[in-house]
């Protein structure tokens, strides 16, 4: 193994999920869980990009992107679910997982790339917000492994 590819591999950090959503259908409700079900090749169970096969099967964003992108847009904090991800995580760098598989509760994910930022971070955080989430989008993965993911489980390299 390259020396670069053994720096990869060393995560010290262990993440912790801080909130989870599903939503039913394209541009529908974001419904805050406390729990879900990750299904193998799907995605959430319950969320309307479940079932696509697809490589964005799960969004994540870091609680500390949230964090800066309200500092950015000069408010005092952003509600996750006007981000429309799956899973707010703290305490870990979800870029490191570039190419790599992660357990996250009974789950294990596989980052499938970055998760931009679409039109309607403008409407839903104001003007700027497009702007703002650029670089601070979170991560796209698909499913490796199924299992239970609850708020609190720990978010670690697999």
């Amino acid at each position: 193994m390259s020396y670069i590819k053994a720096l990869m591999r060393n995560i010290s950090q262990v993440g912790k999920v801080e909130w989870v959503s599903v939503r039913k259908e394209r541009r529908g409700i974001v419904e805050s869980r406390e729990e879900v079900i990750a299904v193998e090749d799907e995605g959430l169970f319950g969320d309307h990009y479940s079932n696509s096969g697809g490589k964005r099967q799960v969004t994540l964003i870091q609680a500390e992107h949230l964090a800066a992108v309200a500092y950015m847009l000069n408010k005092e904090a952003i509600e996750p679910e006007l981000t429309r991800r799956n899973i707010v995580v703290s305490g870990i760098n979800l870029l490191a997982f570039a190419d790599q598989q992660f357990q996250i509760g009974e789950a294990v994910l596989e980052m499938t790339g970055l998760c931009h930022p679409c039109t309607r971070m403008e409407e839903n955080l104001g003007e700027g917000g497009y702007n703002a989430m650029r670089g601070h989008g979170g991560i796209t993965s698909r499913v490796v492994k199924g299992g239970k993911i609850k708020v609190g489980d720990e978010v670690r390299l697999k």
